[in-house]
């Protein structure tokens, strides 16, 4: 959005891009809990979540899907018709992506490129159309949550290859998945630094590019094939961190 408008977009599209996104995260765990609650419940890591506990009814998680389009759906009538036109290929997406583990060691990239449509949906919101940044904005979101979601599936390769699950860990091994997930945090830098260029940017969001390169590093520094014990830190925390200095190097290189 910021991005979009060159600065603060106004309270109008922000209200509603924020409950379209409200509504499609909503829709997407939702819809995740309900596909997976039988894998959840036979996998320790996930067997406390609350419909394996049956501290939820199935018919529950539904409606909470439901309602999360719905309000999707809503909110991007009230943006634009662009918005309201493409509504539906995103709800594909973010359904759709909780069954990509049952066919396709791919399914992490689909995750990134799913997430990424919000950050063309956010441009689209403002401006009514999907230009060449959104793309590139929509690339670096691709590939970087690819990258953490590959170091995230490495806790699960066992699990995932006795109920045949695919993931990419669990078909080519960790330390390929780890390989990968650094070829794809190489990716992202890069295309943030694409993003920078074409939208003349200043130095403060060169100065987050360089805190994010960093953080990047570091996160792959706490993981090996041999040694997953700080996984938490670098899926979580490190992720957590990039996402809010990417958002402040923006904010501050659109005025410095």
């Amino acid at each position: 959005m910021v991005l979009a408008a060159g600065g603060w977009p106004g309270w109008w599209t922000v209200l509603w891009v924020t409950a379209a996104m409200v509504g499609a995260r909503t829709c997407a765990m939702a819809t995740n809990r309900l596909v997976d609650r039988w894998i959840d419940a036979a996998n320790p890591r996930t067997a406390g979540r609350h419909l394996p506990q049956g501290r939820l009814e199935a018919s529950d998680i539904k409606a909470l899907a439901i309602g999360g389009a719905a309000l999707m759906f809503g909110a991007a009538w009230m943006l634009n018709p662009l918005c309201f036109m493409l509504a539906p290929l995103a709800l594909l997406f973010l359904v759709g992506y909780s069954y990509t583990k049952r066919f396709t060691w791919a399914s992490h990239w689909i995750l990134g490129f799913t997430d990424g449509i919000a950050a063309a949906g956010g441009w689209a919101a403002v401006r009514g159309s999907i230009d060449p940044p959104a793309l590139v904005l929509w690339f670096a979101l691709t590939v970087w949550i690819a990258g953490f979601d590959l170091i995230y599936a490495c806790q699960d390769v066992e699990f995932d290859r006795t109920h045949r699950l695919y993931s990419f860990p669990a078909r080519f091994g960790i330390a390929a998945a780890l390989r990968t997930a650094q070829v794809c945090h190489v990716l992202t830098p890069l295309a943030f630094a694409a993003l920078g260029v074409m939208l003349g940017l200043g130095v403060v969001y060169w100065i987050g590019w360089l805190a994010v390169v960093g953080l990047l590093v570091y996160e792959h520094s706490l993981v090996s094939p041999d040694d997953l014990s700080r996984l938490d830190v670098a899926f979580f925390n490190v992720n957590g961190y990039i996402a809010v200095i990417v958002l402040a190097g923006v904010v501050g290189g659109l005025w410095w």
